[in-house]
């Protein structure tokens, strides 16, 4: 391993540990009701905020709905979504009307901002009454004149001071809120960023659709992984609605203890008022207890009905639950029937494999074919089962033509040798084609042909056509590709006339010209019924009129050699006769020779 290489594999570990270090620290940011935790802080130890007034109650509603896939659990959710709404509202009016009721002493600079804020309010005031005063008074000016109206001026100038002077009060109550720990301005603030939210909200779930039911959105789930992806999204939406529940619950328990404590000091104030009244207190001191008696009264109401709305979250929750494992149990149905499917397809892969091997044996065949047939008959079942069983799991693609037309492109680069052989079995089976039994040559191969496939053309080798042409016991193979995209030829058919030719020495001391004469003549003899034919045949192949531009006359040569001459006689003959007719010609050779040899010694 070089140095580059070892550089490259420590930068991808590195890379590798700086990820999976970043995803486990930053975990928390894909929990759908991360806000549950009150106390909870994020992955830069920060803690959560939730605001003066608790909204969880609508987050984990909202939160909730965006999961829910069913006709059933979208009702249940838009419950849900409706009593949350309605708690936090309540939540607001409870803080807000307690924060009214709170009388804090004011000292040193909330003293002093409070005495700011009623003289910006006096201002306020004034300004909108001058803006009042004015505003009749312009729109009762002519709307032509020589100038812009006095009154114009004016009313522009009391707004503009009017917006100086609200913009003064507004940062005048927020300080004096923070000096005096009032929080009504801060709550005011979420109360209007909430309902600008909702409207938000509101205005993106209207329009929907129809929704499914439990039954219809079960059968959208036709494979085992997407049953098995809605059965782990069932269970996190499990999860999250028992923490939902449990967070009403505890919310319960909390409103439940604040009724308690806030009717127990309703009748100590009560209580308390009606002993003043013994004593002979002030109306006034008399009205300003009853005004707070009243109060008291308002927000233990409110609390009362933000307890029966968490007590109906919870029990919709629960319901919510189980309409979730009613679904749950749906989904483990459709999960056991893939299961039963897999397994029958596996069974009935086996047992047809087994079939088709039973077959086979019966089959008289030879046994490496046998064994050959063997394999492809399990590799074939079980890549039939295979497919089977990915379809089972995965479905069909859904780019189904795209994919063929992939799948016959691919498949027609691999087998096109197949294909080509495929195609010249026809150019083969026609008029100037092959058949069993005809002498061919076949790139460069001579033989005679044993048996023509569909893809294959089998051949009994002989030596090449100047040898003896005896089979060389050799089974030769071609694909039928040949016939389209190479040659052959067939000395069988109309073209099965061949030159051939034979050589023979003879000794210096015979007449080398009688003898060619003779040789010449014999042959001539021997070869005219076929030189006549394959004359005839040329010309009706080649459409040839009058004299045919091919002479099958044969031809003898003589060649110097060294203890005589060699004599050359070449002649046309049938590929099926060649043999029969070099033999014939063989014997009226040595027979002449022998007849000159006789003739020279009786001289």
């Amino acid at each position: 391993m070089n140095r580059a290489r070892r550089i490259a594999i420590a930068a991808a570990l590195a890379v590798l540990l700086v990820g999976l270090a970043g995803s486990y620290l930053t975990r928390g940011v894909m929990e759908h009701l991360s806000f549950l935790g009150g106390g909870q802080t994020g992955w830069s130890g920060e803690p959560v905020p939730h605001g003066i007034v608790d909204q969880r109650p609508w987050q984990t509603a909202e939160t909730l709905a965006g999961l829910a896939v069913s006709a059933e659990e979208k009702e249940l959710a838009r419950e849900a979504e409706r009593l949350a709404d309605h708690e936090v509202d309540q939540a607001f009016s409870q803080s807000l009307r307690q924060a009214s009721a709170e009388t804090r002493p004011l000292k040193g600079e909330a003293l002093r901002l409070q005495q700011r804020v009623n003289e910006l309010q006096q201002t306020v005031k004034d300004d909108q009454a001058k803006v009042t005063a004015l505003t009749p008074k312009v729109a009762a000016a002519p709307a032509a004149g020589d100038a812009a109206p006095q009154e114009g001026d004016d009313l522009d100038v009391a707004k503009a001071q009017l917006g100086l002077d609200q913009n003064e009060l507004a940062d005048s109550l927020e300080d004096l809120a923070r000096e005096s720990g009032d929080q009504r301005v801060k709550i005011q603030q979420e109360l209007s960023a909430r309902q600008a939210a909702m409207k938000k909200y509101e205005a993106t779930q209207a329009g929907g659709g129809v929704d499914q039911t439990a039954v219809e959105v079960a059968d959208t789930y036709r494979t085992l992984a997407g049953q098995i992806a809605a059965w782990r999204k069932q269970r996190t939406r499990l999860r999250l609605l028992a923490q939902a529940e449990g967070l009403a619950q505890a919310d319960v328990a909390a409103l439940t203890g604040d009724h308690d404590r806030m009717e127990a000091e309703a009748k100590a104030t009560e209580a308390s008022a009606a002993a003043a009244k013994l004593k002979g207190e002030t109306g006034a001191e008399q009205v300003k207890q009853l005004q707070y008696m009243a109060s008291q009264r308002n927000i233990l109401s409110i609390v009362y009905d933000r307890l029966g709305a968490q007590q109906q979250l919870a029990a919709l929750y629960l319901k919510w639950t189980k309409q979730v494992r009613r679904q749950h149990r749906i989904v483990l149905h459709l999960m056991l029937q893939s299961v039963a499917s897999i397994a029958s397809i596996a069974l009935g892969t086996m047992v047809v494999g087994w079939l088709l091997l039973l077959a086979l044996d019966r089959m008289s065949t030879e046994r490496r074919q046998k064994q050959t047939l063997r394999t492809i008959l399990n590799l074939g079942t079980q890549l039939v089962g295979l497919l089977l069983v990915l379809l089972v799991v995965f479905g069909s693609p859904e780019q189904m033509p795209t994919i063929l037309g992939l799948a016959t492109a691919g498949l027609t680069v691999v087998f096109q040798d197949f294909i080509l052989a495929f195609c010249g079995w026809f150019v083969l089976m026609g008029r100037n084609g092959i058949r069993v039994g005809d002498w061919v040559e076949i790139d460069g191969v001579g033989g005679e042909v044993v048996e023509l496939g569909l893809f294959r053309t089998w051949l009994l080798e002989t030596g090449n056509w100047t040898a003896n042409g005896h089979p060389t016991g050799r089974r030769v193979s071609f694909l039928n590709g040949y016939a389209i995209r190479g040659k052959y030829f067939n000395f069988s058919t109309a073209g099965q006339w061949m030159w051939d030719e034979i050589k023979v020495s003879i000794p210096a001391d015979v007449d080398a010209s009688a003898l060619i004469e003779k040789i010449r003549v014999a042959t001539v003899e021997a070869t005219a019924a076929d030189a006549t034919m394959a004359e005839a045949e040329w010309k009706r192949v080649t459409h040839e009129e009058g004299l045919p531009q091919f002479s099958a006359t044969p031809a003898v040569d003589m060649r110097p050699a060294g203890a005589g001459v060699d004599i050359v006689v070449r002649y046309v003959t049938r590929a099926g006769v060649r043999l029969e007719t070099r033999n014939k010609l063989f014997g009226t050779v040595v027979d002449l020779m022998k007849g000159m040899r006789e003739s020279a010694a009786v001289s």
